[in-house]
């Protein structure tokens, strides 16, 4: 595989970089990176969380693993992560990246999950795949005619935990390949392992990419555990991954900041139960306020 380095964000002249931030996720490599985005304090207490949470928990869903199912046990997943600790209540709100996600999905973004990946040395890499909400691109029928990639409906934010190197199985993603809106078929995997660049970093860093993007974990074959926060922001309109107006407990709601309210979808009133809503004109554009 190639290596590229990432457009790097300038957290102390953000305005002003992000067109081309913004530019580099939709029609450039189609990712980018913060580095050292969190101490090194927030993500010790990150891990120790998500190792104790995947040591208690039973087996959970993952995904693109479909070929590697008898290697399941070397991998994890830690999800609805904001009833396990509130450091992952500020992961989420990270003022740079909600920035850049605003800028890239609209102000009222929301959050469509947040979780955790642990995989263990010997664990099984993904097939390359989209993101969600495309991630089941290959029942294409399901999807509307013309679906395309000029504006995009997803943005992730990998938040690393440990080093994320070749041999640790740091994430792979082909560059650009946002530009056409498919998901990879057999056919297509020849290329992407052949082209396809690392998303290497140290703990604190955070990547940010952009849901249409090729992209996989790849095998770990390092000595040492590769664990990642992911968080999927999506716009205000598309239904979430998980259901956290349902699985968030009521105190984790009560202290919510309102960006955190935001990201739950708490501000978003549909779906809604019209005929119990108050009377007269709540929506448009001439709306008396």
């Amino acid at each position: 595989m190639p290596t590229t380095s990432l457009l790097e964000v300038d957290g102390e002249d953000l305005e002003s970089q992000l067109p081309d931030l913004i530019a580099e996720l939709l029609t450039g490599v189609g990712a980018i990176v913060i580095r050292q985005a969190f101490p090194a304090e927030e993500i010790a207490e990150a891990r120790e969380l998500v190792m104790h949470y995947s040591s208690l928990e039973s087996d959970k869903e993952t995904h693109f693993q479909g070929a590697s199912e008898d290697q399941l046990h070397l991998q994890t997943r830690v999800w609805n992560l904001l009833n396990k600790g509130e450091v992952f209540e500020r992961m989420v709100q990270h003022p740079v990246v909600t920035r850049i996600v605003g800028e890239f999905l609209g102000s009222a973004f929301i959050m469509g999950s947040v979780c955790a990946n642990r995989l263990m040395p010997g664990g099984p890499g993904q097939e390359p795949h989209v993101d969600y909400p495309y991630w089941d691109m290959y029942k294409r029928g399901e999807f509307p005619t013309n679906i395309n990639s000029s504006f995009p409906l997803n943005t992730q934010a990998t938040v690393l935990l440990d080093p994320f190197t070749v041999e640790s199985g740091a994430t792979a993603f082909l560059p650009h390949s946002q530009a056409t809106l498919v998901y990879p078929d057999e056919s297509d995997r020849d290329r992407f392992h052949r082209d396809a660049i690392r998303t290497l970093g140290d703990p604190g860093d955070c990547v940010i990419f952009n849901g249409m993007c090729w992209h996989c974990a790849m095998p770990n074959v390092s000595d040492h555990e590769r664990i990642g926060i992911l968080i999927e922001y999506l716009p205000k309109f598309v239904t979430p991954l998980e259901d956290l107006r349902r699985g968030v407990d009521a105190e984790v709601v009560e202290r919510a900041t309102p960006m955190l309210r935001q990201l739950m979808a708490l501000e978003y009133p549909y779906p809604e139960l019209m005929d119990q809503i108050e009377g007269g004109v709540q929506i448009g554009r001439d709306i008396r306020s």
